[in-house]
């Protein structure tokens, strides 16, 4: 019986798991909270942390009908992420570790992320027997990146973003387009009335013969694309098409250069993951070249693609029963952690 936590970001969670199950996973959003400011601010949200945290793992425990005794290893997020952030979940676990005298480990967040995909079913079951080598794609509002998945112990970066990340990118031009934060979930509900052809925005890096992503000049091409068009924003259905014309130039490079990386590698499988694995034209467009290049297709839940606990406890506990190293006790955060 594993209990993990999740606190990289603004998203304060904590989970069960027991033999690839998850029993309960709580998650407390902090988007209302950094609304106002457009994005994260990481005092506000390792504040949040250390007022949310209790809260969730009781809430997990009741939801799971679990008493602390039953703990039989717990996990937290080690890397990368906000430094504040990380600290309150890290150094939480730890403590709940050595009080109980139990295996402590601190997992990286982004293999959480590379393996959440494999987590299907209602309740959450991880289907590792059906894991085969893919390519992974990560794209969230602070990564977006690249992963030859080799096997659940093996995994090489293929490549990231050079600046802005896909969710970065999304949530910057919804602040141009006065849409609140984060502004992912609304291009997606008005690109869904839009026209995605009816304006033309770069694809950065589409052509470029690496798996590196650059969302910055995308960003720049909208701010004057608004600037020469004053008052488009006030045409609703202009506006739609805004939106679905800015996430079709996102969505065909996330696309495009995971499917070429699949193709250059040879393998039979792509699998995606992170809150901008949320949106739907991406979802659609990945199953429709997959659908068209004969590979499998594995996309995390809607609801493991953003930061949760769940992701963590699963690869914790595989890592467990192949009898990993664990973390020694006071081992410190891994801010800048990178994936290899």
């Amino acid at each position: 019986m594993l209990l993990a936590f999740e606190t990289s970001c603004d998203e304060t969670s904590a989970a069960l798991a027991h033999h690839g199950r998850v029993l309960a996973n709580v998650v407390s959003s902090q988007a209302s909270l950094h609304a106002e400011y457009g994005g994260v601010v990481p005092e506000l949200a390792a504040r949040e942390h250390l007022r949310n945290l209790l809260p969730v793992a009781r809430a997990a425990l009741r939801q799971a009908n679990v008493s602390p005794a039953q703990i039989e290893a717990v996990a937290a997020t080690r890397g990368p992420g906000l430094a504040g952030a990380l600290l309150v979940g890290f150094k939480a676990a730890e403590a709940l570790a050595f009080v109980l005298r139990r295996p402590f480990l601190g997992i990286h967040h982004h293999e959480a992320h590379l393996f959440s995909p494999w987590i299907q079913g209602n309740p959450p079951t991880a289907a590792f027997s059906e894991f085969e080598p893919n390519v992974s794609l990560i794209a969230s509002g602070g990564h977006t990146m690249l992963a030859h998945v080799e096997s659940e112990s093996k995994h090489r970066l293929l490549g990231s973003t050079v600046d802005d990340a896909a969710g970065e990118c999304f949530d910057k031009v919804g602040k141009l387009l006065d849409l609140p934060y984060p502004a992912g979930p609304q291009i997606d509900r008005l690109a869904e009335g839009g026209n995605s052809a009816a304006f033309s925005f770069p694809r950065p890096m589409l052509n470029e013969a690496n798996d590196d992503f650059s969302f910055s000049g995308l960003k720049t091409s909208v701010r004057y694309f608004l600037r020469d068009r004053p008052g488009i924003c006030g045409d609703p259905q202009r506006l739609r098409d805004l939106a679905a014309s800015v996430q079709a130039a996102i969505v065909e490079v996330l696309v495009t250069k995971t499917l070429r990386a699949a193709r250059r590698l040879g393998v039979g499988c792509v699998t995606a993951s992170g809150g901008v694995a949320c949106n739907r034209a991406l979802r659609q467009g990945l199953a429709a070249a997959c659908s068209r290049q004969g590979l499998k297709l594995r996309l995390a839940d809607p609801g493991l693609c953003t930061d949760n606990a769940a992701m963590i406890g699963v690869v914790a506990e595989r890592k467990l029963m192949r009898r990993a190293e664990t973390t020694s006790s006071g081992a410190d955060i891994l801010p800048n952690w990178p994936l290899e």
